[in-house]
């Protein structure tokens, strides 16, 4: 007999979820027909690429990390893995007090696991460097159920290499303030060393392999994967490939109902009606509340934070743009006076984004709490950008292209007790709607790979509660 699955939302987690169901039920025999719904024209949500005049611009994310496997074995199953290309190696900075300091070799996420370049590092004073030391000797942390990423590292490492490396670094993936994000939500693997090594330092040293140990050169390829042709080329593969999938844009979500013999109707904006087995929800966590909003067990969702970006890409001829320091980009300290959080010298880190002849800046706006810049208008985010990248290398005229890319209230926030908070929900939701799941970047991970394994994660639910 016929299953029916529908799944809201044709972002990467949605995409990857009808992909890998299509592909499981095939495999296991089970007739399956699959709906997926997507409110936007388009589907892919923050994966979007711009291809025009030579340039491969992303508007969203620009790649995975490779290590992290679900992304390559994404890229392998859509037949896509000859257009898979590693960033160029080079060395990344962070920008202290209107200098440009490289960030220390064999620094994990900020952490030192090399000790002679963090001493001879300008990005720390003396006193810095001292008080960082105090993790050799102090004990591990008493067993708590979470903190924040800032109340764990200031205590074993200090103010100051907070401030100055591993905020700007962990504040760039989050968009979040680290005084507020979630260590065991985002790393909780830094706790673990700390409680099984007692010094963050050794035990990241014990901890981390060789190979992954260097910020840049000695590696012949970086650890980020993207596509030659962009990320969205995944998007199209998707469509591609859909057999037992019928796609429905433009269309929104208007009522999502469990039925009395436990199978849902799904209600959408044009006024069909989509009677199903098993639902995926894979919408921001706003959506799915909002959705579902007479459903206590989603409470947290509704209070859950979301902060706002925008990138600006802007591409000159390369003779335009001259650099003291030759890298592929920048982080800032967030008690800098700019009102960029960082920039990647695109053209250096993905040489095919760009024709040889040019060099692409793509810049990142909006600090926690000052994410005001967001909703000014693209002339003015252009200006703002192009003065603070001037403060920083010499840029001789006006940019010949320019993109513009507002991400509003798109990036969740795992504060405090978070992890804790969407288990619970999650297992009150089972009991409540047995064969509806939650899935993507609101609830365990916001990274590519991250939200694929969410989707895969989705399918085994919906097969097992189909069986």
């Amino acid at each position: 007999m016929m299953k029916k699955t529908v799944i809201i939302g044709g972002g990467l987690t949605g995409l990857s979820a009808a992909f890998y169901l299509e592909k499981e039920a095939r495999e296991q025999g089970i007739p399956m027909s699959i709906d997926l719904i997507e409110s936007s024209p388009r589907l892919g949500g923050k994966i979007q690429t711009v291809k025009k005049d030579g340039y491969v611009i992303e508007k969203g994310p620009d790649s995975f990390l490779e290590r992290k496997a679900s992304g390559p074995q994404l890229i392998k199953d859509l037949g896509l893995e000859d257009r898979a290309v590693n960033n160029a190696v080079g060395r990344a900075y962070v920008l202290v007090k209107d200098q440009l300091h490289p960030i220390p070799e064999g620094a994990v996420m900020g952490i030192p696991t090399k000790i002679s370049p963090f001493i001879s590092s300008g990005l720390f004073s003396m006193a810095g460097k001292i008080r960082a030391a105090g993790d050799f000797i102090l004990p591990a942390s008493k067993k708590k159920e979470d903190q924040s990423l800032g109340e764990f590292f200031r205590r074993r490492l200090g103010n100051e290499v907070v401030e100055n490396l591993i905020e700007p670094l962990l504040s760039g993936i989050y968009g979040g303030d680290i005084d507020q994000l979630s260590l065991m939500t985002t790393f909780p693997q830094f706790y673990k060393v700390e409680q099984d090594h007692r010094s963050l330092i050794l035990g990241m040293k014990k901890t981390t392999p060789q190979n992954t140990q260097k910020h840049l050169p000695g590696r012949k390829k970086g650890i980020f994967q993207t596509l030659d042709n962009g990320l969205e080329s995944i998007v199209d593969a998707f469509e591609e490939k859909f057999e037992q999938t019928v796609v429905h844009k433009g269309n929104k979500v208007q009522k999502l109902q469990k039925r009395e013999d436990g199978k849902y109707t799904v209600e959408l904006s044009n006024g069909k009606i989509i009677t199903a087995d098993a639902v995926i929800m894979a919408v921001p966590h706003g959506a799915a509340a909002s959705l579902m909003k007479d459903e206590p067990a989603l409470g947290y969702l509704k209070k859950m934070p979301a902060t706002s970006v925008a990138t600006v890409a802007l591409a000159f001829p390369k003779d335009a743009v001259e650099m003291n320091k030759e890298g592929t980009g920048f982080v800032i300290s967030r008690n800098s006076d700019y009102s960029i959080t960082a920039c990647t010298w695109t053209n250096k880190k993905w040489p095919h984004a760009a024709p040889p002849d040019k060099a692409v800046l793509r810049a990142f706006v909006g600090k926690p709490g000052q994410e005001a810049i967001v909703d000014q208008s693209d002339e003015e985010m252009i200006k703002v950008v192009l003065e603070d990248l001037r403060k920083i290398m010499t840029i001789k005229s006006e940019p010949e292209l320019s993109f513009v890319t507002r991400w509003k209230q798109a990036m969740p926030q795992y504060n405090v007790g978070h992890k804790k908070k969407i288990i619970e929900m999650k297992a009150d939701m089972k009991k409540k709607y047995p064969g509806l799941s939650l899935a993507g970047a609101s609830y365990e991970g916001l990274g590519l790979p991250d939200c694929i394994e969410q989707g895969k994660k989705a399918v085994k639910e919906v097969l097992n509660f189909l069986k």
